[in-house]
């Protein structure tokens, strides 16, 4: 294979010539310091690469060497707990080697650990037929995720040799395949490539939620597992916060984060705060399950353009295992504005606000390889890939290039609104301005599982929240004293529905996580309130009498943090309470 030649070099795009048969997306180690990049356009024998280190010192006339390879992920035991950069390398490990904070030009350390042992038990037998995605064994890898070791989708034959159950490194053979006459050696490691989506049997409906303890994201704008959402909003609104909460809470088996071009304080609250973090749903530590990609505002431009597409091929290699993912990007603005730095320095025809004229079809690529699957293998498994997405238009101003295109292809859409970020209200999400094409398709769940008039209440919420938004341009016009009775009441009523279900406390012990069952008896209250007071304003008692008299109303709205996800009998008093206030009520207005 012939080595190329530096030709130019402009920031993180290097020129370089005697490149014949080169392919689009391999990746080539440029200069004496064997930097990382990969081939992005080619022209006659020329190659365009975007380099994925800083390229201060490279000069015309160094060599290119060609690896015959596209950028792929290494995919084994070892990822869960790990905080990784953009290329998929582990950053513990290079501080350890380099013992420098700063990440050195040219380091090369495998993603994997090659000298870690791994327990391994065989789920095979000499002779098996195997055929892509079968599972040859298991290592337990943390407390909570038990790792299945895969047939690579581009695998299969016939069981030759396996070893016994024992400890084995990553690179060891522990299983050998004949393949259509060829020996096929197996490890506990396979690679792929990132740019390609891993193969599934069919795609389906998503119809479970994914939960996330935040009540304005489970039951207003509710999430299936296998969906899209974006969270756009302006600096300010709580977009990283929301995405943490996400992150932490949420009932997808495996989580993976990649702080995609954000600041730095940011990823290393992020660093900080999940090694101490128990998993709601299990008690054991959040980092179990947990895997970090680590791409800030100050590494390099092009390898934030890689990072996203890592993240989706890790999370789709614990979908193929049956495991339900979520990959949470913060922020694909600024994975979009890498785009439109290399489209600039390779001297593109810039697009609308000068992005690539490419970014929609990009945008819909990454957005595709989300879903509920059935995998490749012999066994029936399900799997999902969640993604969840930030997105920070400048100014808040949802028109710009990034979130209207996003808004094209996801299905949840989480607009963050300043006004309500100013006014203390978190999570900032407008009610009126957001959507799900999934309320329908995860209700089922809610109703069999949860609450049988889970729909029934949600939807009340929602058309009372509308309604409010209707009045307030009346009360704009002429005040609030010329509103009919009925139309009050639904004021009241959506003060109780902010109040007491849409504002959450990411940071109360108690407020931070609400159970599906917590969420459901707090909308009982509310919608009960609605039924015992609707008939007594048709009766002719106004609103300020309901007020004044149905005291436990600041007991509702406080026991978001005060009732615990265990405690839910105490929803019994108030429920008691709230029927006792207005049966004393509705004997005096008789």
């Amino acid at each position: 294979m012939e080595n190329g030649r530096i030709v130019r070099v402009n920031g993180p795009l290097v020129v370089a010539d005697n490149m014949k048969n080169a392919q689009m997306y391999e990746v080539v180690e440029v200069g004496e310091m064997r930097l990382v990049g990969e081939i992005t356009r080619i022209e006659g024998d020329r190659a365009f690469i975007q380099v994925y280190e800083d390229t201060s010192g490279i000069k015309p006339g160094e060599t290119v060497y060609r690896t015959g390879a596209p950028l792929s992920a290494e995919l084994g035991p070892g990822m869960l707990g790990q905080i990784f950069d953009g290329l998929e390398r582990p950053l513990g490990r290079i501080a350890e080697l380099i013992n420098n904070p700063f990440v050195a030009r040219g380091v090369k350390v495998p993603s994997l650990d090659r000298q870690k042992k791994w327990h391994f038990v065989p789920r095979i037998k000499k002779g098996d037929k195997l055929s892509p995605g079968d599972i040859i064994g298991t290592v337990q890898e943390t407390g909570l995720i038990e790792h299945r070791i895969l047939v690579p989708p581009n695998k299969h034959g016939t069981v030759k040799e396996v070893v016994k159950e024992g400890d084995y490194t990553v690179e060891e053979t522990i299983a050998v395949l004949d393949m259509e006459g060829d020996e096929v050696p197996l490890t506990m490691m396979q690679k792929w490539p990132v740019r390609i989506p891993r193969p599934f049997k069919e795609k389906l409906e998503p119809s479970e939620p994914l939960l996330t303890g935040v009540r304005v994201l489970d039951t207003i704008f509710p999430l299936a597992k296998g969906g899209t959402a974006a969270i756009p909003g302006p600096f300010g609104a709580g977009k990283t916060v929301t995405l943490q909460s996400l992150a932490k809470w949420s009932s997808a088996k495996i989580i993976i984060y990649v702080g995609c071009g954000e600041r730095g304080n940011e990823m290393t609250d992020e660093l900080r705060a999940f090694p101490t973090l128990k998993d709601p749903w299990t008690g054991r530590p959040l980092l179990e399950r947990t895997i970090l990609v680590a791409n800030t505002s100050n590494m390099p431009v092009a390898a934030r353009e890689a990072s996203i597409y890592v993240g989706v091929t890790l999370g789709e290699y614990f979908r193929d295992q049956g495991y339900d993912v979520l990959v949470v990007a913060d922020s694909t603005t600024r994975w979009a504005e890498a785009l439109r730095d290399l489209g600039g320095r390779m001297e593109e025809m810039p697009a609308e606000e000068g992005f690539p004229s490419y970014l929609a079809s990009r945008l819909a690529e990454y957005y595709e390889r989300a879903g509920k699957v059935r995998t490749i293998g012999s066994d029936e498994r399900h799997g999902s890939v969640t993604l969840a997405s930030a997105v920070s238009p400048p100014g808040g101003d949802f028109t710009e290039p990034v979130t209207s295109n996003t808004l094209r292809f996801v299905r949840v859409f989480w607009p963050l609104d300043v006004n309500l970020a100013r006014a203390r209200h978190f999570p900032a999400v407008n009610w009126i301005q957001g959507f799900s094409s999934y309320v329908d398709l995860v209700a089922k769940w809610w109703t069999t599982n949860v609450d049988p008039d889970w729909k029934t209440m949600r939807d009340f919420m929602v058309k009372t929240l509308i309604r409010e938004d209707e009045l307030k341009q009346i009360v704009r016009l002429v005040g609030p004293e010329s509103l009919a009775e009925k139309d009050k009441l639904a004021l009241e009523e959506a003060r109780i529905i902010k109040e007491a279900f849409l504002k959450q406390n990411a940071y109360d012990e108690i407020d931070a996580f609400a159970s599906p069952q917590k969420q459901a008896r707090m909308m009982r209250l509310i919608y009960l309130y609605h039924q015992l007071a609707q008939p007594l304003v048709e009766k002719g008692i106004t609103v300020k009498q309901i007020t004044e008299k149905i005291t436990v109303v600041s007991d509702i709205i406080r026991s978001k943090a005060s009732i615990k996800n265990d405690e839910l009998q105490k929803f019994d008093e108030l429920e008691k309470t709230l029927k006792s206030q207005f049966e004393q009520l509705s004997k005096q207005g008789a």
